[in-house]
């Protein structure tokens, strides 16, 4: 049964949907493309705009068009549809795994319409030092959905890790 319980937590998915797109229309409207528009801390913080047809790091730049649509934009659709199916109608998410489920469906929501509306990739303009840790420089570049789902899936895994250990004790 789909209760208030359940959907109120979707306010945060649609809120992270409007605030990420908000800002890579910002992005796009004031900073030309591969461009840094503004810098912080000494260049530790860039705001940049660059775009990423791939997934995170860049992976699967190379494949063919066909290939990365179905990869990148129909796979992920039926995985955010039956994510969403699944928060709806499931009964296995505590109150806290709902809403970092929640923010997860909102990132992924928020870099898939990249995805479809946005011919030449999903914006990104987070541009972090990294100094060298890695093997990096800088992190690859990043936005509000991408940060979304990390810091929502962490929370998710924690959560499911924590419930764990309750149990066993």
């Amino acid at each position: 049964m789909i209760t208030k319980n359940k959907l109120k937590p979707l306010i945060l998915t649609i809120s992270i949907i409007i605030a990420d797109q908000v800002s890579k229309l910002i992005i796009v409207n004031t900073i030309p493309i591969h461009t840094i528009g503004k810098s912080f801390f000494g260049g530790i913080l860039r705001i940049i705009h660059t775009r990423n047809l791939a997934i995170a790091f860049s992976m699967g730049n190379n494949l063919p068009d066909g290939v990365r649509y179905i990869l990148f934009t129909i796979l992920p659709l039926a995985i955010l549809f039956g994510l969403l199916i699944y928060f709806l109608k499931g009964e296995d998410f505590t109150y806290l795994q709902r809403w970092a489920v929640a923010g997860i469906l909102g990132g992924g929501i928020g870099n898939l319409l990249d995805r479809i509306f946005r011919s030449l990739g999903v914006v990104d303009f987070i541009d972090i030092k990294f100094y060298g840790i890695f093997g990096l420089e800088r992190w690859p570049t990043f936005n509000v959905a991408d940060s979304s789902v990390v810091i929502a899936g962490l929370l998710l895994l924690f959560s499911f890790i924590f419930e764990d250990l309750k149990k066993h004790e």
